[in-house]
């Protein structure tokens, strides 16, 4: 495989730039609102309003900006067999603990790779009690400062080609992996098309594939029928999709379409991501500036925002078919994180669906954005999954993650 040049990465917006998102958010025109409808219709009009004052007079990007360029942060070239060259932005966090982990960090939507942040300084830290990791979070094509695939007929292996290609290009050959929400989905993905090859072992906080059946997984598929406790989690997910689901069937069919609104207004945008900010999580206290923050990366982001929501079409086929196409049950470890504010919530068991369940662990606070609401949580888990004594310790070859 050719290996392409490193390049570091500064985030430096230009000030026409500025000036124009200003320009749009002094132009923007808010929608009325029916008296006392709470969440029940969106986002209530009181928070756009507040958000959009921020953003307009008390935001200081150049502020935010000066610390996102403290995450060390790199470009590089990777060819994708049948689409081309994508220029691919990535953090690379190295721990000073030479044996340390090989992680790669994968985001969803509307994630991006500032979720990883708080996660790097407790999994890269050298301690003879815990493992230390090298933390890879990849901006996937299309997010943030990544290029995006530029013609269609893009599936989920094209995203695991160009992930495993990036790791390997950093010289790790093998490694492990962590992911929710789309993280997840490529997290199956990339376990079936290169696992025990460079893929030793994943961790995911989104545990959910296809429900069992009585042909493939009998007791599984038996266990709503015996368990209020596993229909309860089944019906939290079923609520999800009847009154939640909306967002995900329009990027899925015409993704395109909502693009123009993503791109053209930024009060939109900042509508679109912050409902899922508030909703998708337990109750987590997002400051202004954070949510501010979130959204100017969409915003500002290397091919615009609508680039982004294009993975729902790629991976489902415009909503043919579901996100896990073509996986079958994984061979190698798995483990998995339960947080209670979860989207999908489907009983416990159904994990042993996606591969051999090495490592559970369920915590009483968090949901959809763990990393973000909860790093040390997470970071625990995935200590707990590779230290000593750890059912995947020792994993990945010569990289315990100790001294």
């Amino acid at each position: 495989m050719h290996v392409s040049q490193e390049t570091p990465f500064t985030l430096s917006v230009s000030e026409a730039d500025l000036v124009w998102l200003h320009k749009k958010l002094e132009l923007s025109r808010l929608p009325d609102e029916l008296a006392d409808a709470g969440w029940e219709y969106g986002v209530p009009l009181a928070h756009v309003r507040r958000l959009l004052a921020r953003w307009k007079d008390g935001f200081d990007w150049r502020k935010t900006e000066a610390e996102i360029n403290k995450l060390p942060m790199f470009t590089r070239d990777i060819e994708v067999e049948g689409f081309g060259v994508l220029n691919i932005h990535y953090v690379h966090q190295r721990s000073e603990v030479k044996n340390a982990v090989p992680l790669l960090f994968v985001h969803g939507w509307p994630g991006h790779f500032l979720e990883v942040r708080k996660l790097l300084p407790i999994l890269t830290a050298k301690s003879p009690g815990h493992p230390s990791f090298h933390v890879v979070a990849v901006s996937l094509p299309g997010f943030a400062f990544s290029q995006g695939f530029m013609k269609p007929g893009v599936e989920a292996r094209q995203y695991t080609e160009l992930l495993n290609k990036v790791m390997l290009a950093l010289g790790y050959n093998e490694y492990v992996y962590q992911g929710g929400d789309w993280g997840h989905l490529l997290g199956a993905h990339i376990a079936h098309h290169y696992g025990h090859k460079h893929v030793k072992a994943w961790h995911s906080n989104m545990p959910c594939f296809r429900a069992p059946t009585l042909l493939s997984h009998p007791v599984l598929a038996l266990e709503p029928y015996i368990s209020a406790a596993a229909r309860e989690r089944i019906g939290r997910s079923a609520k999800h999709q009847a009154s939640g689901y909306g967002y995900f069937l329009e990027q899925a069919t015409k993704p395109q379409t909502i693009g123009y609104s993503l791109a053209d207004s930024p009060v939109g945008l900042l509508a679109w991501i912050y409902e899922k900010l508030v909703c998708w999580t337990d109750a987590y206290p997002w400051t202004d500036d954070e949510v501010l923050e979130w959204v100017s990366v969409y915003w500002f982001s290397r091919d615009g925002p609508a680039a982004s929501v294009r993975i729902y079409h790629a991976l489902t086929a415009g909503s043919t078919h579901d996100a896990l196409g073509g996986v079958v049950r994984g061979t190698i470890p798995l483990g998995v994180s339960y947080f209670p504010k979860e989207l999908i919530q489907l009983p416990k068991s159904w994990s042993q669906v996606l591969g051999p369940v090495v490592f559970e662990s369920e915590h009483d606070k968090g949901g959809h954005f763990a990393a973000w609401e909860q790093p040390e949580a997470l970071a625990g888990d995935l200590r707990k999954m590779y230290g000593e004594g750890g059912p995947a310790h020792g994993v990945v070859p010569g990289r315990r993650g100790y001294d």
